[in-house]
């Protein structure tokens, strides 16, 4: 008789490099599998149980709704969605807002209202940046700066082009005045967790002012909370056109958005839609957490980010095969002269979840409510395990 991992393995399409278990439940910064091993988790579904595993506040708001109103479609409107939309809204610089159901879903609606911004005006091309990721969809696979994700799926959508990260000569020599949208993760979180720089952003605005482009951030993985501020654009203090939002936003559920400026909103009825998009039972999970962010986990997030990355640096001084430490708040990595594969399997092995962040970063993204006690033991672990792959 076939064990559960053979199970799935002949019926789930192989699209992942999974690794050999299987998972039945969580409580707070842990995770159970199916043989009762608990695991210490820092990946929190790649930075998306903000609040942690079984959290009763999102729980209880998720039943609630399910024995309401699960969905009605968007040829209504509902409480749930009307009330979330709000709440967002005034946390933020933009004035509306579009729901959809992923990263990627919300990426192609910000390709698409770039497109439609600069199509009255004889502008079509999108410019993005190389070693960038924003999702798996054509348009957004195409729109990712790595050439390995292209390989197979030729041709790629037209009018993309690449620049390089905080480079802004090379970004002035990529756009021209067919260009309608420069499109920026403001931390590249699967092209290794790369930051962008203050003044760099500054000027980027600045040219998409004075050539009439859309400034778009993708803030799927670094927003909502990761970066200390409810939006990364906050922490960086340079405010974008549009940003696309998902992961973190309901706490688990399956939820994307696009929010919008004045300048920005330019979908007429039926240009877009999403028929799951917004569904009651997303948008109650999703005023849950936009309610404990902004009541204290952004703030934990900023304070324990500070204590994350005291302690990665620490751990740099140890340890020659660690040759940088970067990232803001609870969205870190350090890169390794090594491949990370073996240590976060060795890491697992000893009860601590990590995931990669390319072949050479080791990605930090654990629930916005993790604690200094969370960090020290994960911190140990993983001492223990670089250890054995040290020199």
């Amino acid at each position: 008789m076939k064990n559960t991992y053979e199970q799935a393995q002949s019926v789930i399409m192989n699209t992942y490099n999974r690794f050999p278990l299987v998972f039945e439940s969580g409580d707070g910064m842990y995770i159970t599998d199916e043989n009762g091993k608990t695991y210490l988790d820092f990946v929190a579904g790649i930075a998306v149980n903000s609040l942690g595993h079984a959290n009763k506040k999102l729980a209880n708001a998720i039943s609630e709704q399910a024995n309401t109103l699960i969905h009605c479609s968007n040829l209504y409107w509902t409480k749930p969605q009307i009330s979330f939309a709000q709440k967002i809204i005034s946390n933020s610089s933009f004035s509306k807002i579009f729901f959809c159901n992923s990263g990627a879903e919300a990426n192609e609606a910000a390709i698409k209202i770039s497109r439609k911004y600069g199509g009255a005006k004889g502008k079509f091309e999108i410019v993005t940046l190389k070693n960038s990721f924003h999702g798996r969809t054509m348009g957004a696979v195409t729109a990712t700066g790595q050439e390995k994700y292209h390989k197979g799926f030729a041709p790629m959508l037209s009018g993309i082009k690449y620049a390089l990260l905080n480079d802004f000569e090379s970004l002035k020599q990529t756009v021209t005045d067919k260009t309608c949208a420069v499109f920026i993760e403001p931390i590249q979180a699967e092209g290794g967790i790369h930051p962008c720089d203050f003044e760099y952003l500054k000027q980027v605005r600045n040219l998409c002012d004075e050539m009439d482009m859309l400034l778009v951030y993708d803030e799927v993985q670094c927003g909502l909370g990761r970066t200390g501020k409810l939006f990364a654009s906050q922490y960086f203090g340079v405010e974008p056109d549009v940003v696309s939002i998902a992961k973190g936003i309901a706490g688990g559920f399956p939820m994307g958005a696009m929010l919008v400026n004045e300048r920005a909103d330019v979908f007429a009825p039926g240009e877009h839609a999403s028929t799951f998009g917004g569904s009651p039972l997303a948008c109650a999970a999703a005023s849950v957490v936009i309610d404990e962010l902004t009541s204290s986990l952004c703030a934990n997030a900023e304070n324990q980010g500070h204590y994350l990355t005291s302690k990665l640096n620490a751990l740099k001084e140890k340890f020659d095969i660690i040759i940088d430490v970067r990232g803001v708040g609870l969205i870190q990595g350090i890169e390794l002269s090594v491949l990370v594969s073996p240590i976060i399997s060795k890491c697992i092995e000893n009860g601590l979840l990590l995931v990669s962040a390319g072949t050479n970063v080791i990605r930090f993204v654990p629930a916005l409510i993790v604690t200094e006690e969370d960090i020290d033991k994960m911190i140990d672990i993983l001492e223990e395990s670089l250890a054995t792959f040290s020199n």
